[in-house]
């Protein structure tokens, strides 16, 4: 089973490097702006269906960016077929990842709470 789950690791990790190129090298969607990060890939144990989960920062609109890379799921997954050589290539669902945006949310929000702190470590360099 461990080997196994190895396997799935690898695809998934090379499936990450592929899909990243080809989002921000090969996709012309005007709709799809902004820094497009895939932060993770999961693929189903049968190889059918691929989550790409996408962190999307700086777009005009993320609901349009992320629509947009919905419709441009079966250009990716031709494109995918042609890079990685496998006998399925998964069908693409893309999924909104906002951990980063939160995260940087939260860290803002510690900043106003906690100015003293920030005052005190700037006072002692």
């Amino acid at each position: 089973m461990k080997k196994n789950n190895n396997r799935f690791d690898r695809i998934d990790e090379e499936y990450k490097k592929e899909i990243s190129n080809i989002i921000s090298f090969e996709i012309k969607d005007p709709n799809v702006t902004g820094l497009i990060s895939v932060t993770k890939v999961k693929v189903t144990t049968d190889l059918k269906y691929a989550k790409v989960y996408v962190s999307i920062l700086n777009a005009k609109n993320t609901n349009q960016t992320l629509e947009g890379l919905r419709k441009s799921a079966g250009f990716v997954r031709t494109e995918l077929a042609k890079k990685v050589n496998l006998r399925n290539t998964p069908e693409i669902i893309f999924e909104l990842d906002d951990s980063i945006e939160y995260g940087a949310k939260i860290d803002t929000i510690l900043k106003e709470i906690l100015p003293e702190k920030n005052e005190e470590k700037k006072g002692r360099n």
